[in-house]
């Protein structure tokens, strides 16, 4: 956008080209998240209340866990919620580590939305096929079921780090470095009270798990690391 700026009392105009970055977007994403997580508490308000108190009890898996599907509409909101959340926070690092070719590429947040999409879905048709094959069904639901609540719980965070990245302090290195420590470690204790579950299967089948956990657990989220970066 060309700005008039006058530089002195003549009777000229210089003009000075003044960079301007629309950050509407942000806004329309943030409050997409905001309108999702409303949407689920009025739609299922007891199932809501169960799953926010899901760090302190296990109340969420004992009700819902051994009836419920993963495709239910309530788990498909908190993930379309949770991957707007966790691009946007993606975005936000990219935009501290590379903003030069950030803001060049105006379609990066909905490359980073499919990107994400796309891992998330072809992992969890991987997990599938495995149970399928080893005749684990019914323990790969329950498994999957239940590390997808913890991640939405998890993509409650994003949401809230990507509020105060946006609007009120951008986060620098140490902070991010703070955050994703904070993930990894709350990422971590779910996984371990999942496996803690299956605790009895997972000891006469301990080879077979940590294969399970360096190809299916670790590997994929080091490869995501490398794409993005």
């Amino acid at each position: 956008m060309l700005i008039a700026v006058p530089l002195s009392t003549k009777n000229y105009v210089e003009y000075a080209d003044r960079l301007i970055t629309s950050d509407n977007w942000i806004t329309l994403v943030i409050m997409s998240c905001i309108a999702l997580y409303t949407f689920a508490k009025y739609l299922y308000p007891n199932r809501f209340q169960e799953f926010i108190r899901l760090p302190l009890s296990n109340k969420y898996f004992l009700v819902h866990g051994k009836v419920d599907t993963i495709i239910h509409p309530f788990n498909i909101i908190l993930f379309v919620a949770q991957l707007l959340s966790v691009s946007l926070v993606i975005y936000f690092f990219l935009l501290w580590q590379i903003p030069e070719k950030v803001i060049v590429n105006k379609w990066i947040y909905v490359q980073i939305c499919t990107l994400y999409s796309v891992f998330v879905f072809v992992k969890f048709a991987i997990e599938k096929i495995i149970g399928n094959i080893l005749n684990l069904e019914s323990l790969i639901n329950s498994y999957l079921y239940q590390k997808l609540s913890y991640r939405n719980i998890l993509g409650l965070l994003f949401f809230f780090i990507a509020v105060i990245s946006a609007y009120f302090t951008p986060l620098n290195g140490i902070s991010f470095t703070i955050f994703f420590v904070l993930i990894l470690v709350l990422n971590g204790i779910a996984l371990f009270s999942s496996y803690k579950t299956h605790g009895k299967i997972i000891l006469t089948n301990f080879f077979y798990f940590i294969l399970y956990l360096c190809a299916l657990e670790i590997s994929p989220y080091i490869i995501l690391y490398k794409v993005i970066t």
